[in-house]
């Protein structure tokens, strides 16, 4: 009996998904996702068949994004700055944390 672990055979899952899954997943309209990517505050890949492609990761952005305009009644503009702010707030509370722990050693 070989003790090596065996290969999966199934292929790795996509990181991207088509414009009709994002829209689906994200439960945003589709013309305000147009007008993310117009603002380019959303990049999408083309495919060979030229069909957007969207990030999986970008679909709690846009959900928090939904949120925080629906909550505060804000236009589209106003919620992209508030989300881009507490995704900057987020990164330097994680610097700030790994400073300290590095600095306790």
């Amino acid at each position: 009996m070989s003790m090596t672990p065996k290969k999966s055979s199934l292929p790795a899952p996509s990181t991207v998904m088509a414009w009709e899954e994002f829209v689906e997943a994200t439960g945003i309209a589709p013309e305000r996702l147009r007008e993310l990517l117009g603002l380019g505050w959303l990049e999408a890949r083309a495919s060979a068949a030229q069909e957007f492609l969207f990030r999986d990761v970008d679909i709690y952005r846009v959900r928090k994004l939904e949120r925080i305009c629906c909550d505060f009644e804000l236009p589209v503009l106003g919620g992209t700055i508030i989300v881009d702010l507490l995704e900057r707030i987020d990164s330097l509370e994680r610097r700030v944390r790994r400073l300290q722990y590095f600095e306790d050693d």
